[in-house]
């Protein structure tokens, strides 16, 4: 899915009906700069947002996934690419998540050996700090990769309002979490509370 194409197409349509940033936000009840933001194609409207907005626009689903106006004849065809499309995502978004526990556990792996050379066996103390030092440096390092890809895999979803979002890292890496869910604040309706991690934006 192109959010940029997707983003210039919601542009568009609403400046063809007419209609302000604003006015459009105000409808669907979210934030102005929510519009600015998929607009320039850094975000994708959420799953709970697509038919209404599409209702606002006087597009279909599959006009918008497309980010262009779909005649008839092409409209089972773009319809099979975009749901092919959003497969794609899910299955990209599930390496991730495996991949960023993998990473994890091999730099935990990596790193105790050291530790033990380290604790165990006689050595000069330069020695004993610099193979403790080389085990924290893999331990952080592992884990920070980790965090980069499971944070960047689909997105966390409010319980409250069911609306999906990408949070800052400061704000995951602070958030105590599960084994599927990450307390966190919702941009959308400012409720602290578990989010689900979903597989698709």
């Amino acid at each position: 899915m192109d959010q940029i194409k997707t983003g210039q197409f919601i542009a568009g349509e609403r400046k063809r009906k007419g209609c302000t940033q604003k006015q459009l936000a105000e409808t669907l009840n979210i934030s102005d700069k929510t519009i600015s933001k998929w607009e320039r194609g850094g975000g994708f409207p959420e799953v709970s947002l697509l038919l209404p907005l599409c209702q606002e626009l006087g597009v279909t689903v599959n006009e918008l996934l497309s980010g262009e106006r779909v005649s008839p004849e092409d409209y089972q065809k773009k319809a099979e690419e975009n749901m092919m499309n959003l497969v794609k995502e899910a299955q990209e978004n599930r390496k991730k998540i495996i991949l960023s526990a993998l990473v994890a556990v091999l730099a935990i792996v990596a790193a105790v050996p050291l530790v033990v050379v380290a604790g165990a066996l006689e050595m000069e103390a330069w020695l004993r700090c610099l193979l403790i030092g080389i085990a924290l440096v893999v331990v952080v390092l592992g884990i920070a990769i980790a965090c980069i890809l499971d944070r960047d895999a689909g997105a966390f979803e409010c319980p409250q309002c069911h609306q999906r979002f990408v949070p800052e890292m400061g704000a995951y890496l602070m958030g105590p979490h599960t084994i599927t869910k990450r307390k966190l604040r919702c941009p959308h309706c400012g409720a602290h509370k578990y989010c689900k991690h979903v597989l698709t934006k």
